[in-house]
């Protein structure tokens, strides 16, 4: 993958030979400091060539080059394209875009004075009018260190701001336990109508002693599986596996719904209905993870499309609908974009000439190391940043950030210097004022020359 071989390169002694690295016994290992090293290097080669990517990925953003994939935002061609996350290719693209209006920002990040963590707290900050004191404040500190400044910067700008206090944000997910975590901001009423739903939530689950659980509903299969693997456990819809001792639970008090995974007359409505029935839209969500199948999108706003057209003779049964979200359904409609059943609950989907689109596009191979991948200057000591072990003084570090760009507003607004500003200064002198001068020139010694003070030799 790398140019390992070549003298110069920083892989050529970091990596083993690929059968040692295959097998468990370690390799003669060289000098801590030579390893040390070499992690510092290639972590300032990682912080240049991100830096290349994220300017290459704001071009691309800004050019729209992800509209002609048929893709509804650059983060989702990125998600497809790149491999990654939609989440970490939605900060991606936001670092990206955010880089274009930081120049000083993106030098520094470009030559590996930056890391990529600071840089992506910095940019949640940052303005144009800004960017070069932060950078500079920006430089000694550590990324958690950084974290923790953008994140007080981030509360102290809000704090006045009228609509940081009506802005909706509502953030959930699920944890490695299966558990659901979230945060949300709402509007005093809102939350208000928030909190009363989620407690009439509560009560309706408790219930009183002998009542029925409400309209709780789980898929159970006619075993109930200790694995959580196995693909007929029990689990809620778009969500975690369900633990047996809580899928028993469920089952004694709960309105269970049931549904055949298997073929079925409750799946194939034939040509007698265009509208699917409840049952097939419950089915159709199991198989497509309540999301959109068309390659690279994963929007959870869905709608049945008929893979063969009802007009065209298509019959409304779980094998001729796809899920696919509002954007790629009315596309699929508009440009004649072909679909396929390739596998037993698969799709394949064509271009209007007759090119498919691969669920996840390989990646290609580098072609040569990633040192070839920028051009700054990267040493050992690049991306370590100045610092010894000193705690951050938050307060003192808002304090300085705030008042820095305080003068820097008031530099702007009187260019020639502090003589312009004198009609702004007031200077409160007692009436008496020079009155007390005199006396105190009076009171004063007065001295007329030098005072010589012998040395004793």
């Amino acid at each position: 993958m790398f140019d390992t071989d070549s003298p110069g390169s920083v892989f050529a002694a970091a990596l083993p030979p690929a059968d040692v690295a295959a097998s468990r016994v370690e390799p003669p290992g060289m000098p801590l400091e030579r390893l040390e090293a070499q992690i510092c290097e290639l972590a300032g080669h990682l912080a240049a060539a991100t830096c290349r990517f994220l300017v290459l990925l704001g071009d691309f953003d800004a050019r729209r080059g992800w509209a002609s994939w048929e893709m509804s935002s650059c983060a989702q061609w990125l998600s497809w394209k790149c491999q990654l996350s939609s989440g970490t290719a939605r900060e991606h693209v936001r670092v990206a875009r955010a880089l274009r209006d930081l120049p000083v920002i993106r030098a520094r990040f470009a030559a590996a004075r930056l890391s990529y963590a600071k840089v992506r707290a910095l940019t949640r900050i940052a303005t144009p009018a800004t960017e070069a004191d932060l950078a500079e404040l920006a430089g000694p500190m550590t990324g958690n260190q950084l974290e923790r400044f953008a994140r007080a910067h981030r509360q102290v700008t809000r704090a006045d701001d009228a609509e940081a206090r009506v802005r909706r944000r509502l953030a959930w997910r699920f944890e490695e336990d299966g558990s659901l975590s979230g945060t949300f901001r709402l509007p005093p009423l809102a939350g208000a109508v928030l909190l009363k739903a989620l407690r009439a939530a509560c009560d309706d689950l408790a219930g009183p002693a002998g009542d029925p659980r409400g309209d709780v509903s789980a898929e159970t299969p006619a075993r109930i599986p200790g694995d959580p693997a196995d693909p007929a456990r029990c689990h809620v819809e778009d969500g975690p596996a369900l633990s047996v001792c809580t899928a028993q639970m469920l089952s004694c008090a709960a309105a269970l719904s049931w549904m055949r995974h298997d073929r079925g007359a409750v799946l194939a409505l034939g040509r007698r209905r265009r509208k699917p029935n409840a049952a097939i839209r419950r089915a159709a969500r199991e198989r497509d993870d309540c999301r959109c199948r068309f390659p690279g999108c994963q929007s959870r706003r869905v709608d049945l499309h008929h893979i063969q057209h009802w007009i065209n003779g298509g019959r409304t049964d779980l094998e001729n609908l796809v899920s696919l979200c509002p954007y790629h359904h009315k596309l699929v409609h508009d440009r004649g974009y072909l679909i396929a059943a390739s596998a037993p609950g698969g799709f394949a989907f064509y271009q209007p000439d007759g090119t498919r689109l691969p669920a996840c596009p390989p990646l290609p191979e580098p072609d040569g190391p990633i040192d070839r991948a920028h051009d700054a200057d990267i040493t050992p000591d690049t991306i370590i940043p100045p610092w010894y072990g000193e705690r951050l003084d938050l307060d003192h570090a808002i304090w300085a950030c705030f008042a820095n760009a305080r003068l820097a507003r008031e530099k702007q607004q009187h260019p020639a210097g502090p003589a312009d500003r004198r009609a702004d200064v007031t200077v409160y002198e007692p009436e008496d004022c020079d009155e007390l001068v005199r006396q105190y020139l009076e009171q004063a010694p007065r001295r007329t020359g030098p005072i010589l003070i012998p040395i004793q030799v």
